[in-house]
């Protein structure tokens, strides 16, 4: 998969040699990209090849452990794709941001988790961006099963074919492991039980509590006007 994979990094390498190699080879391909970067003139450039470009950057210095860095490009390259309306690509640079571990992180998360729910992308990136409200939720909050519902709603209305077997399978684990930590669920028995309860079976009811997950996360620091953006949705 291309945005869920092992978080493991550098740190997959076996010894200290091999990880001092792997960050070279990041520090290469860092360089490289700020290369092209600085070639690059503002008025003779597709603004997508620059988001693009800054994307990677801010990638890179993710992994090097370079936050304030990569949150700088992040949100130089959310800019850009929020001003061309590349929303796929302002979710990507929501990841960086929020990755990046900077005090506006969570601000970039939940501003990312608007974009991926609001418009059709890439379900595996909804699933990914979903993911990280778990990994950040205390494991007897209610909001990491409403993501994990909702990661699980994303994948039945957008994946098909493999994309969508695979997904299945990664959303249905989610949510068995956010049942296993919230409430003990060790059975299908206790498990249908526990997605009852917390009423997860109705899109009326949990996405209205997605909202306000995302609301907790962003605060005031909105960098998008989400009632023009709504209005420019289809209507059905």
């Amino acid at each position: 998969m291309k945005y869920l994979k092992d978080q493991m990094g550098v740190m997959d390498a076996d010894g200290s040699e091999d990880t001092l190699g792997s960050m070279l080879l990041v520090e290469q391909r860092l360089s490289e990209v700020l290369e092209r970067l600085r070639t690059l003139k503002a008025n003779d450039v597709d603004v997508l090849a620059r988001a693009d470009l800054l994307l990677d950057a801010g990638r890179l210095l993710v992994e090097l452990g370079r936050g304030e860095e990569a949150w700088e490009r992040g949100r130089a390259a959310f800019d850009l794709y929020a001003s061309a309306e590349s929303w796929e690509g302002a979710v990507q640079a929501c990841d960086v941001m929020f990755q990046a571990d900077r005090p506006e992180s969570l601000a970039a998360l939940g501003q990312g988790l608007w974009l991926t729910i609001t418009f059709p992308m890439d379900p595996e990136l909804s699933v990914a961006m979903l993911q990280h409200v778990i990994d950040e939720t205390p494991p007897d909050s209610d909001g990491a099963a409403v993501a994990a519902v909702v990661a699980r709603y994303l994948v039945d209305m957008r994946a098909q074919d493999r994309q969508r077997e695979d997904l299945e399978f990664y959303t249905n684990q989610m949510l068995a492991t956010v049942a296993r930590r919230h409430s003990d669920v060790d059975d299908q028995q206790a498990f249908d039980a526990w997605f009852r309860r917390l009423e997860l079976n109705d899109p009326a009811l949990f996405l209205p509590r997605m909202r306000n997950v995302v609301d907790v996360l962003v605060q005031d620091e909105w960098w998008i006007d989400r009632e023009e953006l709504q209005k420019k949705l289809p209507v059905h």
